[in-house]
């Protein structure tokens, strides 16, 4: 496998989750097509790293990232689950009307 391989899977990552978050309505899909341009970004960081200098310092940044993102799509079903709680429905539109 080479560094181009890995960056076309990433690439197609991205457009696949750019696609995906742009085009739904559904906050968990939104979401969805966002965790999916965050792992191509991720996947495409870390061949970089893995083939022009392996070194440990990319792991821990990467392991950081991950947590980050994790902890991003953790708030973002919580935010999903109040709005179906008080609106009753999971649209996007619908985030604006949440305040307080």
């Amino acid at each position: 496998m080479t560094l181009q391989t890995v960056l076309l899977v990433a690439s197609a990552l991205f457009s696949v989750g750019l696609y995906g978050a742009l085009s739904q309505q559904v906050v968990v899909m939104v979401m969805m097509g966002l965790e999916l341009m965050l792992n191509g970004v991720v996947l495409a960081a870390a061949a970089f790293w893995w083939f022009l200098s392996p070194s440990p310092d990319g792991q821990v940044l990467l392991l950081v990232v991950i947590t980050a993102m994790t902890v991003e799509m953790a708030m973002g079903f919580a935010v999903a689950t109040l709005l179906h709680r008080t609106a009753g429905t999971d649209s996007a539109e619908s985030v604006a009307e949440l305040h307080g």
